[in-house]
């Protein structure tokens, strides 16, 4: 935790108020919503990585006062870099002295308390702890996809989630299509028999992959050779218990529009996947593709391709086909009833944000991730156990699934739950060996 004072002079109520007045006339305030009368949405950001930055700033650009208070990570050059950054963008709407700006894998328990909206941004496999406790303390919530990794996490998720409905707290989730027009048109055309019934669907999320944080380059930004825990919190991406697998971790949108679609979550999955190409010694345990095959209620099937492999055809959509069309979901319809998306484009990232804030000022319930948040992410960790099993797995099994990859004990010389071996690799899923339930 970090107790130096800032050297920065601090904001006062009465510049605050005078920037902000403008944006304050545009709330729309359901009486008895803010304590004591004070209209200022207080923001602590927990994870202060390039997301939790984007996503502070588009909190910050809301209708109404709001202003950045807390900020914590484990890493205190994130939040320094972090906190500039933001700072440049609203100087008048960041007030954040040295002493809430905490630094550790507890830090999030002391950021929390100080604001009334809390954006959980920091590696998935934390999310569920850190929804939990932000439910607990009772805060208003954005959270980023995915909001798991495994099956316990969900549980864990969908609890504090029926928590919060009972509390009245607002939780909005990463998922910005939901926010999208083109999407938001499209379904509501499908959802209206546009295509006919719907019979068959696919998506993709086919690309080049992302970064690789090498054991090397943190060495030399330490000094010293880092302990396993220093090292796969630092590469996150490529382990488990932190990422879920770019199925998880990216894929997870498609999936969550063809969910939209559908209404509902698949009943069973079955699908094949490896590592083909990228098998460094730094691409921890993750596959570089994954093809799922996802079984819904009414037996319409739902084929599923992600791919981390360059120099190939890439692909990011989602399609489904119907008994009198087709339809790319992204905004375009063929058949009988041909359309074309053609209203007015918004930035759906900055307007997930825009629907969270008016939702909490004018005190109307919104709780994203008992509607699709869990559920969507519990979609792609099924299609990860199909994959990584190669077998048959029902959705009922997948949930109840008592697999918990999370480490026993958070701190940089705990022990990982996932250690190398003689050579520096890490266990990698095997089909036909590894079992998922």
């Amino acid at each position: 935790m970090n107790t130096q004072r800032s050297t920065s002079p601090e904001l006062t109520r009465r510049d605050f108020l005078k920037t902000t007045s403008t944006l304050a006339a545009a709330a729309s305030l359901a009486p008895g919503v803010f304590a004591a009368g004070d209209d200022t949405l207080k923001v602590a950001l927990i994870g202060c990585g390039g997301r939790g930055a984007d996503a502070t700033h588009q909190a910050l650009s809301t209708a109404g006062p709001v202003k950045l208070v807390a900020m914590a990570d484990v890493y205190k050059d994130h939040v320094d870099e972090k906190y500039d950054a933001i700072k440049q963008l609203h100087p008048e709407r960041v007030d954040v002295p040295e002493e809430n700006k905490f630094v550790g894998f507890d830090a999030y328990q002391h950021a929390i308390p100080l604001a009334d909206v809390v954006i959980l941004t920091t590696p998935p496999g934390f999310r569920p702890g850190h929804f939990e406790e932000a439910v607990r303390q009772s805060k208003h919530i954005f959270m980023e996809k995915p909001v798991a990794v495994d099956a316990p996490g969900i549980r864990k998720v969908l609890a504090a989630a029926e928590e919060a409905k009972k509390k009245n707290l607002k939780v909005g989730v990463g998922f910005q299509r939901h926010h999208q027009p083109p999407y938001l048109e499209t379904i509501q055309r499908l959802h209206d028999g546009a295509i006919g019934d719907i019979v068959a669907m696919r998506c993709y999320w086919n690309g080049d992959g992302v970064w690789v944080h090498t054991r090397k380059s943190l060495q030399e930004k330490l000094g010293r050779a880092p302990t396993e825990m220093e090292y796969q919190v630092y590469n996150w991406y490529y382990f488990v218990w932190l990422c879920g697998d770019h199925i998880v971790e990216q894929h997870v949108h498609n999936l969550d529009v063809i969910n939209w679609v559908k209404k509902g979550h698949p009943v069973k999955a079955w699908g094949m996947g490896g590592r083909q190409v990228r098998k460094g010694i730094d691409h921890g345990q993750i596959f570089d593709h994954h093809y799922v095959e996802f079984e819904y209620a009414d037996h319409t099937r739902l084929s599923s391709q992600c791919r981390h492999i360059g120099g190939c055809w890439d692909n990011v959509s989602e399609h489904v086909q119907g008994t009198k069309g087709t339809c790319d979901v992204g905004g375009h319809i063929e058949g009988e009833n041909r359309w074309r998306f053609s209203g007015k484009q918004k930035d759906a990232y900055q307007q997930e944000h825009d629907d969270l804030f008016a939702a909490i000022r004018s005190d109307t319930p919104y709780n994203e991730t008992a509607l699709y948040g869990a559920y969507s992410t519990m979609t792609a960790i099924l299609g990860r156990m199909a994959t990584y099993s190669g077998v048959e797995v029902s959705w009922d099994d997948a949930i109840n699934s008592q697999i918990n990859t999370f480490p026993k004990a958070l701190g940089w010389d705990a022990e990982a739950p996932v250690k190398p071996d003689a050579d520096g690799r890490y266990p990698v899923a095997v089909p036909g060996v590894t079992k998922v339930i």
